[in-house]
């Protein structure tokens, strides 16, 4: 059985971001709708965080989707986090698009306290009925880099 918001978030690219900004957002503790964020995504898809070391060595930790849902949830458990998009870019070709998304994380959506801002490079797949998570990258901003691309 399909979860019917996630279908209708997924009618349109911008419903479909905002709903997966929604998912991981809220308090400490509280729960998230990993079903809704599931049925965002193809059962394939994949996320990648970028990281880096001490040393300032980048490397990749890369999540199917079920993977991702476990590494945060300990995450939210014992921290406020939303996520929320500042701005939005989309190229879109024939069933397949890109989007560029910024976000600022914050410990409450109307908090003057930034966690951190990035971006997200999101690809999506539409199947003829509605659009598809297929894969997530981000990075977040750090000294030496900011997000200039829109």
């Amino acid at each position: 059985m399909r979860h019917e918001q996630a279908w209708r978030d997924a009618q349109r690219i911008d419903t479909l971001v905002h709903a997966i900004y929604a998912c991981i957002s809220g308090p400490a503790g509280a729960a998230r709708d990993w079903d809704r964020f599931r049925a965002l995504h193809r059962r394939d898809a994949r996320s990648l965080r970028t990281v880096f070391a001490a040393d300032g060595t980048p490397r990749a930790e890369s999540f199917g989707v079920e993977d991702y849902i476990a590494n945060v949830t300990p995450y939210f458990a014992q921290n406020p986090f939303f996520e929320v998009e500042t701005a939005q870019r989309v190229e879109r070709f024939g069933q397949i698009a890109h989007v560029w998304s910024r976000y600022d994380a914050r410990p409450a959506p109307d908090s003057d306290v930034l966690l951190k801002r990035g971006a997200n490079s999101i690809q999506l797949f539409h199947d003829g009925e509605r659009w598809w998570v297929v894969s997530t990258i981000w990075d977040n901003e750090r000294d030496g880099l900011r997000f200039s691309l829109f």
